[in-house]
Parts: C-alpha cells; sequence; structure tokens
C-alpha cells in the first residue's frame, strides 16, 4: 500500500515539473513507431525503395481483386468445376455407400447425372459472388495489410476466408438452390435416394443445398490461393503497374 501511495506522489511531482509536455511527447512516439512499420516492411519488400502506407493496401487490394476475379471467371465457366480434379464435387462420404451400391445395380448413368448437376449448380453460383469479395477488399485495413504482407503464400486468402465465410455461406445457399433447381440437380438427388431406399432398410438424407454450398465455397477459396500464390512467386502474374511495384522482390 505504501508503494503504491509513493508512486502515485512521483507520478504527480513528474506530471507537475514536466508538465504535460512529456506525456505528449511519449504519445506522439508511440505512434511514430507504429507508423513506421509498414514504412519498414515496403522497404524490405520493394529493394530498398520506399512504398507509402496507401499503395501497400491498394497493392494488396488489388491481388485480392485479381485473384478473386480470375477465380470466379474460370469457375463460372461451362466445366469451371465438374473437369478441375482439385475442385470437383462429388459424392458426400456419408453417400458413398449409396454411389457404389446405385452403380452395382446398374444405375451409374443415374449417379452421374447427379454429380454433374451438383457441378452445373456450384458454377451457376460462382458467377453471382463478386460483390461479397469486394466489399470484403475494400473494408481491408492497415493491420489487415500487415497480417497479410508477414503471412504465408496463402495469407490473402486466408483473410477472405475470415471476413466473408459467414456471408458468403448465407448468401450462396438461396443461390445454390436455386441453380440445383434450375439444371435439375434436386430432382436427380431425390431420384438417386429414393432409388437407394427402396434397397436399404438405412434412409439416406442428406442436404443437398447444404454439402454443394459448402464444396463450392472450397472450391472458390482454393482457386483464389492458386492466384494468389501465383502473384507472389511469379512476375508475369502481376498484371498491372501497382502489383508489379508492391510485389517486386
Amino acid at each position: 500500500m505504501k508503494k503504491t501511495i509513493l508512486f502515485a506522489a512521483v507520478y504527480f511531482v513528474c506530471y507537475a515539473v514536466a508538465g504535460q509536455g512529456l506525456l505528449d511527447k511519449l504519445k506522439k512516439q508511440t505512434e511514430k513507431d507504429s507508423s513506421g512499420i509498414l514504412s519498414g516492411v515496403s522497404k524490405s519488400l520493394g529493394g530498398g525503395s520506399s512504398l507509402s502506407n496507401a499503395e501497400i493496401i491498394d497493392g494488396l487490394k488489388e491481388a485480392l481483386k485479381v485473384g478473386t476475379d480470375s477465380s470466379l471467371f474460370h469457375l463460372s465457366k461451362l466445366d469451371g468445376f465438374f473437369s478441375n480434379a482439385a475442385i470437383k464435387i462429388l459424392m458426400p462420404p456419408e453417400a458413398k455407400k449409396v454411389e457404389s451400391t446405385l452403380r452395382n445395380l446398374g444405375m451409374s448413368s443415374l449417379v452421374d447425372k447427379a454429380i454433374l448437376s451438383m457441378n452445373r449448380a456450384a458454377e451457376d453460383a460462382a458467377s453471382g459472388v463478386s460483390g461479397i469479395f469486394r466489399d470484403a477488399i475494400m473494408k481491408m485495413t492497415i493491420s489487415d495489410g500487415l497480417s497479410i504482407l508477414r503471412g504465408g503464400n496463402h495469407a490473402a486468402t486466408d483473410y477472405l476466408k475470415k471476413t466473408t465465410s459467414a456471408s458468403l455461406r448465407e448468401k450462396m445457399a438461396p443461390v445454390i438452390k436455386n441453380s440445383l433447381n434450375k439444371v435439375n440437380a434436386t430432382e436427380y438427388w431425390k431420384d438417386v435416394f429414393s432409388a437407394y431406399n427402396r434397397f436399404s432398410a438405412s434412409k439416406v438424407n442428406t442436404d443437398l443445398t447444404a454439402y454443394v454450398t459448402e464444396k463450392a465455397m472450397d472450391g472458390i477459396f482454393f482457386s483464389v490461393a492458386e492466384e494468389e500464390q501465383k502473384i507472389r512467386q511469379d512476375p508475369a502474374a502481376r498484371v498491372t503497374d501497382l502489383l508489379k511495384k508492391v510485389f517486386a522482390k
């Protein structure tokens, strides 16, 4: 208790002697140290040439914009999902037995139609979510930028996952549902499980919309991560002057 009182007394004596100016100087120095972080990072990234904080953040935003636009453009084309083995949507794990049983019963065509329709729905939905990514990109802060600069090859994609997944899932679900109806995926899905349930005592009930939504999101983020890695590692992928300047080694 005596130590606490003594400390307080010393503080007030210092304040009375030095005045508010000393505290103001300490505050300004703290702010100066903080603002200098990005400048130091920018010099190391740019080979010694200084980049402004605004240029760094704008460059990161542009990288995300280029990456998402390119990914969504390719994924929304015919066979964007279906012909890409890395992200092609297949039957969910719990339906593997269903698929195997139906194929053994000579119903492979029915299963193939169900798989194709799921991928067509994902391709259709990929064309309508660019606005969600744009909003997240525009809201990027200096703190976000620092984390991305110091992160690995997929740090920018991880930022998008963190900031868009919830709203992306919420907004994509009805789009996916409508897309599934548009390509008759729901009908094929019902046909598959109706056929299977006639031969099995253990009935299967999978939420097709939720499953395809999650797989479509996985595919989008996988593609964006690939685009980000290209921009970070391949100068040819830096298609604008700002990207070349910010990501120059």
